[in-house]
C-alpha cells in the first residue's frame, strides 16, 4: 500500500474513529482469502498484517519484531514465536469487509495485530445460502482450525466484533483465546421476541437491510440510511405479520418468515441457536463493552452476569451509548488493544516456551514495551452514569452497596413510596392506532433518551409522577415494575418506562421494557425460555426473565434475591370468544426493565409510563391471542391497572446511597 494512501487511510480513522490515535503500525490487507468449510463451501476473507517497524521504532529492536510476522516468516521460527505475543484476530460477519465496516480492523492491524475479517456464509462472495445464526458454529470452529494452519498465526487467537460479529464470537467461543463482545449477546431469538412481543422494527428493518446486502441492491440501501424508507414504513404496517417482509423487500425472506412463526423461545428452532447455555463454561478471557441505549443490554449484562457467576472475571464497559455510536467504535478498539495486550503479557509470563520467554524478556523490560501493555484497569467495570456526566470503576455490576426501595402506583397519577388506598386506572388500547413507539434503543443512527412530555398526554398512555426530589437519587441495576393489569380482551402487551422529568417539564426516558400477556390457551407454547439461560422459565410468555438463570452474581432488581416471574402467564384462563375475545383476569405482571445507572437530580421527579404498545419498536398486539404471524383483525382493548392496597402495583427500583458512590 502506497505511503499516500496509508496516510489518507490513517486520517479516515481519525474521522470515523473518533478521539482514537492511529497506532504506530502500517498495514498491508491481503484480499478475499478463501477458506474452506466442513462442508466444502469456501468463505471469503482479508487479513491485515501489520507490516515494518512501528514509527519511531529502530530496526532490529525487540519491540519491531513483535509487531506482527511477516508474511514470509514461517510460523514456529523464533522470529514467527516472538510474534505470537499478541493473537490472530478472527472477525466473522455478514456486513461485508470494505469500507466503514472494516475501520476496527484496520484500526487492530495499525496497533500491531494481525487481522483475518471473514464474510460468514452467503454474503459477499463467500459461498453457501445466508440463514442467520444456525451456521455460525461449525463455519465458526472450521475457520479457527484453518487459521491455526496458515504461516502468518501468531500462535493464539482472539476474536473482536460487534453486534452480529458478537455472536458468531459466541458460536465459537470454545475455539478462542480471549473474546472483545461489542453490543452483542449469544441468543438472538430472546431478543427477536423480547418477552413474547416481537421486536418489528429491528427484526424487519434488519432483514431488509440484509436482504439489500445480498441482493447488492445498494441504492435503495442508500438511500434508506439518508431518509426515512417508504417501503419499511409498508411493512411495519402490514398485517398479518408474516406479510411484513414482502412489502418491505418485495418478497418472502426465508429468516423472516422462520422468526414469525416461532413465537416461543422453547421451539428447537431458537435452542439450536443459542449459545447461552455454554457462556458459563468459558474460561477463555473477556472482555465487553455496550450502551446505555443498545438494543442488546440486558442481555450482554446478563451474559455478563453467567460469567462472572462461574467465577470468571470479565472486564465490562457501559457508556451513553446506542447500537452504532462511533464513540462505542473507537471505545471498544481502545480498550480492547489495552486487554488483549494485557493478557498477551500475561501469558508470556506465565505460559509461555522457553523459547518465547527468551525472546519476550527483551519484549517485557526494553524501552518499547508500552507496545505490548494497554492501560492498567484496576476495576473490572467501568460503568457512565447519565444524569450526572461521570464515569465510575466499579468491582461488580451492580455496584456493592445498592439497597431496593418500593414505589407504588396511586389512583390518580401518583408515585410514591406509600401504599395506594385503592382504585383503577384505565386506558383504551386501540390496535388500529397503535401507542407510537417514543425512542428507544433502535438500529437507527439517533439513539438515546428523548422528551416523553408529549407522548405522555396520549390517553392510551397512564402516567404516575413522583414528588420532587429533595436529593439525588441514582438508580444502579435492573428496575422491576409489577404491574396488576387486566385486560377486555385475551391476548395484551404491558409497556413500562422510567423518565425523568426535569424542572422545566421535560420527561427524558430512562428505561423501560415490554410483556405480552395471554391467556392460558396458548400458556403451552412458552414452558422454559432460553434467552438468559437454562434456569429462566416462562409462564406463557415467550420469555419471562429471572435472575435464577444469571446466577447469584445479578438479581431480578439487581438488589435482592432472585425473583421469578410469576403469574404472567395466568392472565386469564377464558377462551377466545368469536368477535372480540373474553377477558384476561386480573393478575401480577412483572417486567423486568433494561439496566440503568442514572441519577435523578434534586428538584426532578421519578415517573413512570405503562401502557399497551411502542409501535413500531414492538409489534403491535391484535388481542385476539390468534398466533403472531396470522393474525389480521385489530381488537380494542379496555386495560385496567389495580391500586390495591393488598396487592399494589408498584416499581422495585435498586437506589445506590451517596456514601457508595466511587
Amino acid at each position: 500500500m502506497s505511503t499516500l494512501r496509508q496516510r489518507f487511510d490513517r486520517w479516515m480513522q481519525t474521522r470515523t474513529l473518533p478521539g482514537l490515535t492511529p497506532g504506530p503500525h502500517e498495514i498491508e490487507i491481503r484480499r478475499d482469502l478463501r477458506v474452506p468449510m466442513e462442508d466444502g463451501v469456501e468463505l471469503l476473507a482479508d487479513l491485515v498484517v501489520p507490516v515494518g517497524k512501528p514509527a519511531g521504532t529502530p530496526a532490529g529492536t525487540a519491540a519491531g519484531t513483535a509487531a506482527g510476522i511477516p508474511a514470509t516468516t514461517p510460523a514456529g521460527t523464533a522470529a514467527g514465536t516472538a510474534a505470537g505475543v499478541l493473537p490472530t484476530i478472527v472477525i466473522r460477519g455478514p456486513y461485508g469487509r470494505r469500507g466503514r465496516v472494516a475501520k476496527q480492523a484496520y484500526a487492530l492491524g495499525r496497533e500491531g495485530f494481525t487481522v483475518l475479517f471473514q464474510s460468514c456464509r452467503g454474503t459477499w462472495g463467500s459461498g453457501g445460502v445466508f440463514t442467520p445464526q444456525v451456521d455460525e458454529q461449525r463455519d465458526g470452529a472450521a475457520t479457527h482450525r484453518w487459521v491455526r494452519e496458515q504461516p502468518w498465526y501468531t500462535g493464539r487467537t482472539a476474536t473482536f466484533g460487534a453486534s452480529y460479529m458478537g455472536f458468531t464470537q459466541w458460536a465459537a467461543a470454545a475455539h478462542a483465546d480471549a473474546l472483545c463482545l461489542q453490543v452483542t449477546m449469544p441468543d438472538f431469538g430472546a431478543v427477536t421476541w423480547d418477552n413474547g412481543a416481537f421486536a418489528l422494527r429491528n427484526a424487519l428493518g434488519w432483514t431488509q437491510m440484509m436482504d439489500r446486502m445480498i441482493r447488492q441492491d445498494f441504492l435503495p440501501m442508500l438511500l434508506g440510511m439518508l431518509r426515512p424508507d417508504p417501503a419499511l414504513k409498508r411493512g411495519f404496517a402490514t398485517l398479518p405479520l408474516s406479510a411484513g417482509d414482502t412489502a418491505a423487500t418485495g418478497r418472502e425472506v426465508h429468516w423472516y418468515q422462520d422468526w414469525v412463526r416461532h413465537e416461543s423461545l422453547a421451539d428447537e428452532y431458537w435452542t439450536q441457536q443459542s449459545h447461552t447455555a455454554a457462556v458459563p463454561g468459558v474460561t477463555a478471557p473477556v472482555y465487553m463493552i455496550t450502551g446505555w441505549y443498545d438494543i442488546f443490554l440486558p442481555w450482554q449484562i446478563r451474559t455478563h452476569a453467567l460469567l462472572t457467576g462461574a467465577g470468571r472475571q470479565p472486564r465490562l464497559t457501559i457508556g451513553p451509548w446506542g447500537h452504532s455510536d462511533a464513540e462505542l467504535d473507537a471505545t471498544a478498539v481502545g480498550e480492547a488493544t489495552a486487554f488483549l495486550k494485557t493478557e498477551a503479557t500475561a501469558f508470556l509470563k506465565t505460559e509461555a516456551t522457553a523459547l518465547l520467554k527468551t525472546e519476550a524478556t527483551a519484549l517485557l523490560e526494553g524501552e518499547d514495551a508500552a507496545l505490548l501493555t494497554g492501560e492498567a484497569r484496576e476495576l473490572p467495570v467501568r460503568a457512565y452514569r447519565t444524569g450526572a456526566g461521570q464515569w465510575h470503576d466499579l468491582p461488580s455490576w451492580p455496584p456493592p452497596g445498592v439497597t431496593g426501595q418500593t414505589w407504588h402506583l396511586h389512583d390518580g397519577g401518583r408515585l410514591h413510596t406509600d401504599l395506594p388506598q385503592g382504585g383503577i386506572t384505565s386506558y383504551v388500547y386501540d390496535p388500529a392506532d397503535p401507542t407510537p413507539a417514543s425512542g428507544g434503543p433502535s438500529l437507527e443512527p439517533k439513539q438515546g433518551p428523548v422528551d416523553d412530555a408529549a407522548h405522555e398526554s396520549r390517553p392510551d398512555v397512564a402516567v404516575f409522577r413522583g414528588d420532587v426530589l429533595t436529593e439525588d437519587v441514582t438508580l444502579a441495576g435492573t428496575p422491576v415494575a409489577r404491574i396488576r393489569f387486566r385486560s377486555s380482551q385475551p391476548s395484551a402487551d404491558v409497556f413500562v418506562r422510567i423518565t425523568d422529568v426535569h424542572p422545566d417539564g421535560r420527561s427524558m426516558s430512562v428505561c423501560d421494557a415490554i410483556r405480552r400477556v395471554e391467556a392460558a390457551a396458548r400458556e403451552d407454547k412458552a414452558k422454559t425460555a432460553t434467552g438468559v439461560g437454562e434456569a429462566e422459565t416462562a409462564t406463557g410468555v415467550g420469555e419471562a426473565k429471572t435472575a435464577t438463570g444469571v446466577g447469584e452474581a445479578e438479581t431480578a432488581t439487581g438488589v435482592g434475591e432472585a425473583k421469578t416471574a410469576t403469574g404472567v402467564g395466568e392472565a386469564g384462563a377464558a377462551t377466545r370468544e368469536e368477535e372480540a375475545g373474553a377477558a384476561t383476569e386480573e393478575s401480577e405482571v412483572e417486567i423486568e426493565l433494561w439496566p440503568v445507572f442514572h441519577r435523578f437530580a434534586a428538584g426532578h421527579r421519578i415517573s413512570v409510563q405503562v401502557s399497551s404498545g411502542a409501535h413500531p419498536r414492538y409489534a403491535r398486539n391484535p388481542g385476539s391471542g390468534e398466533p403472531a404471524a396470522t393474525a389480521t383483525e385489530p381488537h380494542r382493548a379496555t386495560q385496567e391497572i389495580s391500586h390495591d392496597p393488598v396487592r399494589p402495583s408498584h416499581l422495585d427500583l435498586p437506589v445506590w446511597p451517596d456514601q457508595n458512590r466511587l
